[in-house]
């Protein structure tokens, strides 16, 4: 019986050497990912926290401000345009309780003048521009700006549509599919496969599971992104509407169990870019860089720049 315990403490033993030196060192086992962007300064929803979030003014601004990704949301119009917008029912953009997919182009509201910062409560966005943008637009005015595109809605014609226009602008390597759904994933892969995409929530589940388990270091990943929360935004620049995310131990815990720098530089180094979200504060923005993300996603892409400057300057 010692005998046998001795062998299994020797092969757990040589499980978790060999699990830690490989976390260090994943090119032994992984090729790394090569892709045609990497960015540090990314504007959320383009930068909403500026102007009113996702219209073409707001992405202008933001590239000025020297942002290398903008990330943003899509609908579907009744007559078939794929628009720019965060919200699929515009009560909050625009103060019409209507959907987008219910209404045609040229039948869509105006935003509202001013806009709340979603995660900045209590403050406002102003803006001369209030259309409502179409994805073709932006594809046009910015050819060669990586752009990450999140799909909320399980809509194969909203998939197929952005998929013939990134195709059609030839921007398959530097157009993201995002969703928090792994359904939703499954079908923009089919759709498109030449695209990389972001962890959902099941993978980002299941990438937790691979690293506490020992494991990830021997599995291959197909994403290029992970694209999360910085926890310790929630309850104080951002408020959850979800009851349970308003408990401190709970966001403590989700803090405690995802923000591991160990986890981050070890995707970093399979050249799987870490984005945290979203970062509103200079302490939060050297927070997510300190945790070992190598990008920054925010609503105020001036001020992330300047932050990011200042600490260049320190380094």
């Amino acid at each position: 019986m010692s005998c046998f315990w001795f062998f299994v403490v020797l092969a757990l033993g040589g499980y978790l050497l060999a699990s830690w030196f490989l976390l260090k060192k994943p090119h032994l086992l992984h090729r790394r990912k090569r892709m045609a962007f990497y960015c540090t300064h990314i504007s959320h929803r383009g930068g909403c926290g500026e102007k009113i979030e996702s219209t073409m003014e707001a992405f202008t601004h933001a590239v000025k401000q020297g942002t290398q990704m903008l990330e943003l949301d899509c609908h579907v119009t009744r007559d078939g345009h794929v628009v720019v917008s965060h919200d699929e029912n515009l009560l909050r953009q625009t103060g019409h309780d209507v959907t987008i997919s219910s209404l045609r182009l040229q039948d869509l509201p105006l935003y509202k003048d001013r806009l709340e910062v979603t995660f900045n409560a209590g403050h406002y966005s102003h803006g001369a521009d209030r259309k409502f943008l179409l994805l073709e637009d932006l594809f046009q005015k910015f050819p060669e700006i990586p752009i990450s595109i999140e799909i909320k809605e399980n809509n194969n014609q909203l998939i197929e549509k952005i998929s013939a226009l990134v195709q059609r602008y030839r921007r398959e390597d530097i157009t993201v599919w995002a969703s928090v759904n792994s359904t939703i994933i499954s079908k923009c892969r089919k759709t498109n496969g030449a695209m990389p995409y972001s962890f959902s929530m099941r993978q980002g589940l299941l990438l937790l599971l691979l690293f506490y388990s020992g494991l990830l270091p021997f599995v291959p990943l197909g994403e290029s992104l992970l694209q999360f929360y910085l926890p310790r935004i929630i309850n104080r620049s951002f408020i959850p509407q979800k009851k349970i995310l308003r408990n401190r131990l709970v966001v403590t815990l989700i803090e405690k169990v995802t923000m591991r720098k160990s986890l981050f530089e070890h995707l970093a180094a399979r050249g799987i870019q870490v984005h945290l979200f979203v970062c509103n504060k200079d302490e939060d923005i050297r927070a997510a860089l300190d945790l070992g993300a190598t990008g920054v996603m925010s609503d105020y892409p001036s001020r992330l720049s300047r932050t990011l400057s200042r600490i260049k300057r320190q380094e």
